[in-house]
């Protein structure tokens, strides 16, 4: 077995044909997740970031076993299950449970209107996503590249015009919050994409970005940019193998 840097769990992803899971363990909670999957890797940055004993199963998501759907209603990751039974998915809602449910550091401001800023701006953010998917999977055209990649810059940079008028560190403030850990699994993958360059354009999250590099929790579950690379070739070729890239 290869050992992948940053990946919290190094077994190989349940498919179809797999058995179901047991309970969960009694403090403990589930993530059912995928390696290479940013929104899984949302919840793994908040389980860590705030230190939740957790469990980590995951699934192949171009075989996915029929009991999955007992777990993830859509079919999806990022899901929690409890050692009651409770099931819990989509990516925000995930992480705002684990930051609502859980002791430790809170992700999202007490004060209402920061933390419907902290919303906004994933809203805003939820444009930036489908033209990051439509570079990643863009033919290798100079022309279809640039004229994508403009459009990602014009709503990228809503981004660092949000950071620059807080003057904070962080998008939350002074230390790493709820919106920061949200974004952070595409901007480690800025270099795979050819994107790195606009943070050149972006002196603010270029900041951001190197401070983001030390936290604990982003050092935990990086993923290194050849990994991506060997993971998404399969991927792009619809191998149901693509997901346990690294480990066999």
């Amino acid at each position: 077995m290869s050992h992948i840097k940053g990946m919290d769990i190094l077994t190989l992803c349940r498919a179809k044909g797999s058995d179901a899971p047991g309970p969960v363990p009694q403090g403990l909670i589930r993530l059912y997740s995928m390696r290479f999957c940013p929104y899984a890797q949302r919840a793994r940055l908040v389980l860590l970031a705030k230190g939740i004993k957790h469990e980590v199963v995951n699934i192949n998501l171009k075989n996915k076993p029929d009991w999955f759907f007992e777990k993830s209603p859509l079919g999806l990751v990022p899901s929690l299950e409890t050692s009651d039974g409770k099931i819990i998915y989509e990516s925000p809602i995930v992480c705002e449970y684990l930051d609502d449910a859980f002791p430790g550091a809170k992700l999202l401001p007490s004060d209402p209107y920061e933390k419907a800023e902290q919303k906004m701006l994933l809203e805003a953010f939820s444009a930036v996503t489908p033209i990051f998917y439509k570079i990643l999977m863009a033919p290798k055209n100079d022309d279809v590249e640039t004229e994508i990649k403009s459009q990602f810059f014009e709503k990228f940079k809503k981004l660092e015009e949000a950071l620059a008028k807080k003057n904070t560190p962080y998008f939350g403030g002074e230390s790493v919050s709820f919106f920061d850990y949200m974004v952070w699994p595409w901007f480690e993958k800025f270099g795979f994409c050819g994107l790195e360059g606009l943070l050149d354009k972006t002196p603010n999250i270029k900041a951001w970005q190197d401070r983001m590099l030390q936290d604990p929790a982003v050092k935990a579950t990086y993923t290194e940019q050849e990994d991506f690379a060997g993971f998404f070739k399969l991927y792009a070729e619809n191998s149901v193998e693509a997901a346990d890239y690294g480990l066999n």
